[in-house]
């Protein structure tokens, strides 16, 4: 088939959507910008596109809170058709800010659909937090005993983490970072379903469970706070001279994951 299209969300305080778009495409994608006013005005349609990506920034200058007006947007302006486009098997991913929108306007954690079952919210600190933060890519800490570390961080059901390594390296830049399930309930059913995708070594915002990435209950929409796409070449590793110079960063993977499993399914 044709390369997987990609449309990369932007609006007023969007800034990481050029290195989004740069990351998918080196994945192997057709990426584009698109403004959300586009798909609003019927002047670009969803359902031409394979994946959609929200990047991080600050849409709006994050009043109200993080991703709350962008969240109302998606839901009021995009409800129908990004429905269908998710019920139709495709992908989905919300990078920090995009991650916050996504949890906002009821589509993660999707245990009931539309339901606000989580959200983004201050960091314990009380200030905002750049910083490159380790991350367990494993959802289930129950795994027993006899099983390898190895293993661990390769069982998950989000297809965008497939095949990661037991930890990766990321940066993370936010003020509303800290993940709260709405109630224990909500948690249980995050671990039941093994929706947690990453989790912080060293929680550096207070999240609950030291979540820094879910997933839907189908695998194939991810949000996460940290960002992949400024760790997809290996000299964007903050130390790369000094501990040698890897062929890719830690998160380019994660793009490849879901333009793959596009190609192969789509």
């Amino acid at each position: 088939m044709k390369k997987p299209r990609v449309i990369v969300l932007r609006t007023a305080g969007t800034n990481c959507d050029n290195e989004t778009q740069a990351a998918f495409k080196m994945a192997g994608a057709d990426s584009e910008l698109v403004h959300i006013n586009e798909l609003a005005r019927d002047e670009k349609f969803l359902k031409n596109f394979q994946i959609l990506a929200i990047p991080g920034g600050f849409t709006y200058g994050d009043d109200i809170a993080s991703g709350k007006i962008l969240a109302n947007e998606i839901k009021y302006k995009l409800n129908a058709d990004l429905k269908n486009f998710i019920n139709s098997g495709k992908l989905v991913i919300g990078i920090c800010n995009g991650f916050q929108a996504l949890v906002k306007a009821g589509i993660l954690p999707g245990i009931n659909s539309g339901t606000i079952e989580s959200t983004l919210s201050f960091n314990d600190s009380g200030s905002f937090i750049d910083k490159w933060v380790d991350l367990r890519t494993t959802n289930d800490e129950r795994r027993p005993k006899e099983v390898p570390s190895e293993v661990e961080g390769r069982t998950t059901k989000c297809v965008w983490a497939k095949n990661l390594p037991e930890t990766i390296y990321l940066p993370i830049a936010h003020g509303e970072g800290k993940f709260i399930p709405r109630d224990n309930d909500v948690l249980n059913q995050l671990r039941k379903n093994k929706q947690i995708v990453f989790k912080y070594i060293d929680n550096p915002n207070g999240s609950i469970d030291d979540i820094a990435g879910i997933c839907d209950t189908t695998g194939r929409v991810l949000g996460m706070m940290p960002h992949p796409e400024r760790h997809v070449l290996g000299t964007q590793h903050p130390r790369w001279t000094r501990e040698g110079l890897k062929e890719r960063g830690d998160g380019f993977m994660i793009f490849k994951n879901g333009v793959d499993y596009v190609r192969m399914r789509m």
